[in-house]
């Protein structure tokens, strides 16, 4: 099940919204009890076998936090936490990487192990670093340990987040899964932000995720260095505003039942450096890593070859969490490799230089990135990468097929660059707040649905990217 469905949003939601407000607000565990059971059936709906493996992995590192919390010496603390670790990284592992490892002993031995063929649960990834997250906190004292299972069970497996992110802290909800206060005005706040996330999705994402796939998907020598561009301007909008809507719908229903989930996108687009880029895109990813990884690795702390060692380790990690491939890892890499290059010397010059040419180069490297992200494998990503170029294009420099979709898709195109920067954002800041501000943005929020409703009725290409990690 997804958020942009018609069972999900004329079934689902509904039918929770009723039950979970007709229970009074002093009832929280009923509530919470509530959003536990349809949080649960979410997850049944999109994946029936693998329920089973959340259900686990939820009573695992409750347990494993009981015990970090029950011991009072160091050698039990790290004997559960060194479990947790285990269990939860060993699940990952099993459902993620089982095949990638096969075929690379294969390829590299030349054995002939035969491959798995394990279907990954869907959000494996997201609910996996949630569970894990709670009990490094709880070793590290930022969080107490919760001994109620129920909430516990309804942070990790709250349906807003579950299958996508944002990656949730249980320290941001800790307080809310007992003492929350849902409110009219969070209410219609949060159903907003849930629209403006949906009309990213339906009305821009699938749309130039479209144009995207079609030129993807064309043999190479098809390809025209126009046409090439238009393809990876079109993936970079698609990934960008199918992620960030799926964000905005989770804390939008978040805010609904009362959670304040965090930020997870601030304008990525607008970076004038790579450094910016990832400090604005996919933000509880990378203060996951940062906090769990490169700071345990020593961080900064310990010179700078222990420096750029950490950043190559975290972000070669980073791109293997995305997906079981070599090309994820290469993604990784390279943006460890620019991340670098700036850290070294390339951000004191961006920061010198007129605003314009250091937005420029954060663009082009980020769309190659995504390039990368977006291809089958290495060879595929390179030769993509070169008709940028024009070697090894259709037709040199010409492009009548590009100028067909830009003209065609005229619209989406120029909504997606307008909608990534922050105008609406500083419009809205600007708007008195009153009875007319509220009625102004009600109405531009019903237009959206009702546009976005008719894009789910009419369309059969509806993939959310972040799905499948």
């Amino acid at each position: 099940m997804v958020f942009s469905s018609l069972s999900f949003l004329f079934a689902f939601l509904p039918l929770c919204f009723l039950i979970y407000f007709i229970v009074p607000q002093k009832f929280r565990n009923i509530r919470n009890t509530v959003l536990l059971i349809f949080s649960l059936f979410f997850y049944f709906a999109g994946e029936p076998k693998y329920l089973v493996i959340m259900i686990l992995s939820i009573i695992a590192n409750y347990l494993l936090a009981l015990g970090i919390g029950a011991v009072k010496k160091n050698s039990g603390r790290i004997f559960f936490l060194i479990l947790s670790l285990s269990s939860n990284l060993g699940l990952l592992v099993y459902f993620k990487y089982t095949d990638f490892f096969i075929s690379n002993i294969n390829s590299v031995l030349g054995a002939n192990i035969p491959l798995q063929n394990i279907i990954m649960p869907i959000g494996i990834s997201f609910f996996t670093f949630q569970g894990l997250s709670y009990v490094l906190d709880v070793y590290m004292g930022k969080v107490k340990v919760q001994k109620n299972l129920l909430y516990v069970a309804t942070y990790v497996a709250l349906f807003p987040q579950l299958v996508a992110g944002p990656i949730v802290r249980y320290e941001t909800v800790e307080t809310e899964l007992g003492k929350r206060k849902e409110n009219l005005t969070d209410i219609t706040w949060g159903l907003r932000r849930f629209i403006y996330g949906l009309a990213k999705k339906m009305l821009l994402a699938n749309t130039l995720g479209q144009v995207a796939t079609e030129i993807f998907a064309l043999d190479p020598s098809a390809r025209t260095c126009a046409l090439a561009w238009v393809g990876a301007v079109a993936y970079s909008f698609q990934i960008f505003f199918d992620f960030s809507g799926y964000s905005d719908m989770a804390i939008g229903l978040g805010k609904v039942f009362g959670f304040n989930f965090l930020e997870n996108f601030n304008y990525p687009y607008i970076s004038r450096s790579i450094t910016e880029f990832w400090r604005r895109w996919h933000i509880s990813l990378g203060s996951w890593f940062r906090d769990y990884l490169y700071i345990p690795l020593g961080g900064n702390r310990r010179g700078a070859v222990r420096q750029i060692l950490n950043i190559f380790t975290v972000w070669a990690l980073t791109g293997l969490w995305h997906g079981a491939s070599w090309n994820f890892v290469l993604w990784g890499v390279y943006f460890a490799v620019l991340l670098i290059t700036e850290k070294l010397f390339l951000k004191k010059i961006l920061d010198k230089i007129p605003h314009v040419f250091s937005h420029i180069y954060a663009l082009f490297f980020i769309i190659i990135g995504w390039i990368i992200f977006n291809s089958p494998d290495m060879p595929s990503a390179l030769t993509y990468t070169k008709q940028l170029f024009g070697a090894g294009t259709a037709q040199g420099l010409s492009g009548n097929r590009a100028l067909y979709y830009l003209w065609q898709y005229k619209a989406e195109f120029i909504c997606a660059v307008i909608f990534s920067l922050p105008l609406a954002k500083a419009l809205s800041k600007k708007m008195k707040n009153g009875a007319t501000a509220e009625l102004l943005r009600n109405t531009g929020a019903l237009i959206l649905l009702i546009l976005s409703v008719l894009s789910v009725v009419n369309t059969s290409f509806n993939p959310f990217i972040y799905f499948r990690f």
